[in-house]
């Protein structure tokens, strides 16, 4: 894959106002995703740059903080990949913080999937020990997304 097809990819993000492209040449992958704010901003307000992604990085690096010494927590993890929004909208407080209690089918954040708002709710009752994702972070299927205390 050369630079002129990466742009051309880059070009149908904007084009068809897509906030993720992923293609796979050769044994070669490809991603490349771009922020796509969640309400409308003010005017003027501009995307953020579209970004080359190694797929995976960000779950490995949680899973690893996960298994490390924290196996008597359970982990609320992303059904789906898109973006972590810890509130209902920019100006809200957060649905849960570090410390808190939540109950079983409490929303404990939104992810933004293809413009959809899904809201994701807990398991299981406890208290939120951390949460391991920075609002408005891309999310992988299957990352960790907070550890639980049952």
């Amino acid at each position: 894959m050369n630079q002129r097809e990466i742009r051309r990819l880059a070009d149908l993000l904007k084009e068809y106002d897509l906030s993720e492209i992923e293609i796979e040449r050769e044994g070669v992958r490809v991603r490349l995703r771009r922020d796509v704010p969640a309400a409308p901003g003010p005017a003027g307000a501009v995307p953020r740059q579209a970004a080359v992604a190694m797929p995976g990085a960000a779950v490995a690096d949680a899973a690893a903080a996960t298994a490390a010494g924290e196996a008597h927590l359970l982990t609320v993890e992303a059904p789906m990949v898109g973006t972590f929004y810890r509130a209902p909208s920019p100006d809200a407080p957060p649905f849960v913080r570090d410390g808190e209690r939540v109950k079983k089918g409490q929303v404990v954040c939104i992810i933004e999937a293809m413009k959809l708002m899904n809201e994701i709710e807990s398991k299981v009752a406890g208290r939120v020990v951390k949460v391991l994702v920075e609002n408005a972070q891309p999310v992988e299927y299957g990352q960790p997304l907070f550890l639980l205390e049952p």
